[in-house]
């Protein structure tokens, strides 16, 4: 019974909790059911608000666009206005200003169509004046003719015999008159010109005494023994071309024991050589590397030496604020020679005698004898600067800041630049004169000589390619250093040929020349 009833109850509960699922089922799908609907509801509702939000948006978007395209399109037409207007304008101002130009044109034409036939009219009123004017020239010289041929007639003389008379009658009224006062003038300053001349000059040379020394064309250098000899020469005789070429003298060495003669015309060449070959001695070491430094260094004591006597003159003199390169060719004048007297003594002795002078006559001393020192200092200049010495030196001076009338001066010394004008350049020509007139201080054939080979040197350098000339064995021969960079081989022999021609169309010489082209190349290299 008990089991009946706890299946019943079983039974019971399970039916119960049958039905309550399936109630609870079906009131969740009532409740499912109910929330779809609302949410398909509110679906709907957001949907159909979201249509009429872009509905609303569209006909925004629409009505935005239709304004803005009317907006463009109206700036778009303003400014095509706008152009249209501009265009317009300058349209207008191109047409005014076409409309003034052919205004402008229009009576500019006017205005030279008048002139023209203004000047048309000129032209004819000319030529009717010029004919009236021959007219009247025509009366004119018929009435003077016809006045003259009256006056000859009366005169019972012709025109020209009438204008002669009358001349040679002033003429001879005004000799008698100043004749014998003009011959009694002439002769009392001729008198005393003499007189102040003669005592002037008598009393400068007669103060002044100076010995003229010869300068020589050869120095003999005396050695220490025959053996150095040896040493000079050098192998196949290297030492001597290298001695000869670094200096551009000519050494002979003959039998004379312990000597050696430098031979060249130029006095500076050989006291370079002299100077080094007593280095070389006094060093013992004699070969090309060291012939050369001893000539460089024999180069640079002689041109310091040259700056000492070139400040030593001008202190002699009492001749100051001279340019230091002015100072520098009158010391190598101590090298230099004319006319066989030594150019620095004589330049001293020329400002001497004109200071004398210029004292005798109440004249600028101190001038004097500056333009006397300087007065031949172009001789000193290279022969490659053209013109005389006297224009040259004159040229050198003045770029350096001598005045005028030292310049004029030095220019007219020698009488064949120009005339003298100033006192002061008759003074330097007389003082030149007069050193020139002392015994010995000229010989002709020796400076005609040495300008022979001077010419021979000036022929050689003027040929493109050369580095320098030396005119050797009294002018017999003549060397030519070329540079090796800008003549070859084939060019160096035709060099020899055209300077051998062009010696021969110019100069005037005895026996023959011979010419030598050296073209060397040398390759130095220092290990370090």
């Amino acid at each position: 019974m008990e089991t009946i009833s706890l299946v019943a109850v079983v039974g019971s509960l399970f039916a119960g909790l049958v039905v309550g699922l399936v109630s609870f089922y079906m009131y969740r799908q009532m409740l499912d059911g109910k929330k779809k609907n609302s949410a398909q509801k509110e679906a709907d509702r957001i949907i159909n608000k979201a249509k009429s939000q872009a509905g609303k948006i569209e006909r925004d978007s629409k009505s935005k666009a239709k304004d803005f395209e009317s907006r463009a399109r109206r700036n778009a037409e303003k400014d095509i206005q706008k152009q249209k207007q501009s265009l317009k304008n300058q349209e207008n101002k191109l047409k005014d200003k076409e409309s003034k130009l052919e205004r402008d044109f229009n009576r500019r034409a006017q205005e030279l169509q008048q002139k023209s036939e203004d000047l048309d009219q000129q032209a004819v009123e000319i030529e009717d004046n010029k004919q009236k004017i021959k007219d009247l020239e025509k009366q004119c010289k018929k009435q003077i003719d016809d006045i003259q041929n009256k006056l000859e007639q009366v005169a019972s003389m012709s025109s020209d015999e009438a204008k002669k008379e009358l001349k040679n009658t002033l003429e001879k009224e005004v000799r008698e008159e100043l004749n014998d006062q003009l011959n009694d003038i002439e002769k009392d300053i001729r008198k005393q010109a003499d007189l102040k001349a003669k005592e002037v000059l008598a009393t400068a040379v007669a103060r002044y005494a100076s010995e003229v020394s010869t300068e020589r064309t050869v120095k003999v250098v005396a050695l220490p023994s025959d053996e150095m000899k040896g040493k000079i020469i050098g192998r196949e005789g290297r030492n001597i071309r290298a001695i000869e070429a670094a200096c551009g003298v000519d050494l002979i060495i003959d039998e004379t024991p312990e000597a050696v003669v430098i031979s060249s015309f130029d006095p500076v060449r050989r006291e370079i050589a002299r100077r080094a070959l007593e280095k070389l001695m006094a060093d013992g070491r004699v070969h090309p590397a060291r012939i050369e430094e001893a000539v460089a260094q024999v180069k640079k004591e002689l041109f310091k030496s040259i700056k000492e006597d070139g400040e030593k003159a001008c202190f002699d003199l009492g001749v100051h604020n001279v340019h230091p390169k002015i100072m520098e060719q009158i010391g190598g004048m101590k090298y230099r020679h004319t006319g066989m007297h030594n150019l620095y003594k004589n330049c001293m002795e020329v400002a001497e005698i004109a200071g004398m002078i210029s004292a005798e006559i109440g004249f600028d001393t101190k001038q004097a004898k500056r333009a006397g020192l300087l007065h031949a200092v172009g001789r000193t200049i290279e022969h490659s600067v053209e013109g005389d010495y006297a224009t040259v030196g004159a040229n050198f001076i003045k770029r350096y800041g001598e005045r005028s009338q030292i310049v004029q001066a030095v220019r007219v010394h020698n009488g064949k630049s120009a005339q003298a004008k100033s006192l002061l350049d008759h003074i330097i020509q007389a003082a030149v004169r007069l050193a020139e007139a002392r015994p010995g201080a000229r010989r002709n054939m020796m400076e005609t000589y040495i300008k022979r080979l001077a010419d021979l040197e000036s022929i050689g350098n003027s040929f493109d390619g050369v580095v320098k000339t030396y005119a050797v064995q009294a002018g017999k021969e003549i060397r030519v250093v070329v540079d090796s960079g800008r003549i070859t081989d084939g060019q160096a022999q035709m060099l020899t040929k055209d300077i051998a021609r062009k010696i021969e169309r110019e100069l005037n010489y005895p026996g023959q020349i011979k010419v030598n082209v050296i073209r060397e190349t040398r390759m130095v290299e220092h290990a370090r």
